[in-house]
């Protein structure tokens, strides 16, 4: 077989992206999961440039593997996406490489002396792990995607525990208070990176998000004290974004009202299963509290991490 043809990709190949995305999702989970308004958010994701930091790879004219990179730390660490067919494992093996060496130059560019890069995969992914493990790379961390099926008839709105209040986050005041909550929230948790308003906005494609799906609890003695980011244009499930209550308010129960109030909105909505993803080795108890509420592992993803320069 001719080396795989490779070039940078466009915002006109997300149908074909969103394509082969859910071809390797059919083979890692058994169903097309991936959305392509979900692929057009990365490809416009402002720390991406395209010309530099995509790669699609075609051999007999079929796109058979995928690359993405950005760079949110301005530092040393750098992300990437590595997408590819199983039998196609030498053209994905080019995009690696053009991937690892694209990612110490931003590194470098940025005044790091090395690039320590992260890419996420499917605990049983279509990528050949061998060939990462012989270039260096190694798992550093497990995440679950969890999921729970809802019923309007039985997920009812939940009563607030005593002195907590439940907004919906209205108002760009209200936006901004999700933000600063968030920043402060997941601030301890690994792989955490510190970014400015605009570019959270980006990360978290507000353009298409439902603010009504966005809620903040507030307590008598400490004030907004956690939030709950959730959006509904996810064609598998509804997604549970993120869930953050300040240290100072855990124990309270915030978290479990959060999390009942959202499963109640999405099965008024029609909702028959909502989704969220969990760091295994989350020290707030996290992966605990959903267990609790119902919530089952639906597949596994590790980070993998290499260091470079």
């Amino acid at each position: 077989m001719p080396p795989a043809a490779v070039r940078p990709a466009t915002l006109a190949d997300a149908p074909a992206l969103t394509e082969l995305l859910n071809e390797i999702d059919r083979i890692e989970i058994g169903a097309p999961e991936t959305d392509q308004h979900t692929v057009e958010a990365d490809l416009k994701h402002p720390r991406t440039d395209l010309a530099h930091d995509s790669w699609l790879a075609f051999e007999d004219g079929r796109l058979v593997a995928y690359g993405l990179l950005w760079d949110e730390s301005g530092g040393e660490r750098v992300d990437v996406d590595h997408y590819v067919l199983p039998d196609h494992q030498a053209a994905g093996l080019l995009i690696l490489a053009a991937m690892e060496a694209r990612a110490l130059a931003r590194a470098r560019a940025n005044g790091a002396a090395r690039a320590v890069v992260h890419l996420h995969l499917n605990a049983r992914p279509t990528t050949d792990t061998g060939l990462l493990a012989e270039r260096g790379w190694s798992v550093v961390r497990r995440h679950h995607v969890l999921r729970r099926p809802v019923d309007a008839a039985v997920d009812l709105p939940p009563k607030a525990p005593a002195g907590v209040r439940l907004r919906t986050c209205g108002t760009e005041a209200d936006r901004l208070r999700v933000y600063e909550l968030y920043q402060r929230t997941f601030a301890d948790h690994f792989d955490f990176q510190p970014r400015p308003y605009a570019l959270w906005l980006s990360d978290i494609d507000a353009d298409r998000l439902d603010w009504s799906l966005v809620w903040i609890a507030e307590s008598d003695d400490l004030g907004d004290a956690g939030f709950l980011l959730a959006r509904d244009d996810r064609e598998a499930m509804g997604w549970i974004r993120a869930v953050g209550v300040l240290r100072e308010a855990r124990g309270r129960g915030l978290g479990e009202f959060l999390l009942r109030h959202a499963f109640a909105r999405f099965a008024a909505r029609g909702r028959d299963t909502v989704g969220l993803g969990v760091d295994t080795a989350n020290a707030t108890g996290a992966p605990r509290l959903y267990g609790r509420n119902g919530m089952t592992v639906h597949y596994a993803v590790d980070t993998w991490e290499a260091v470079l320069g």
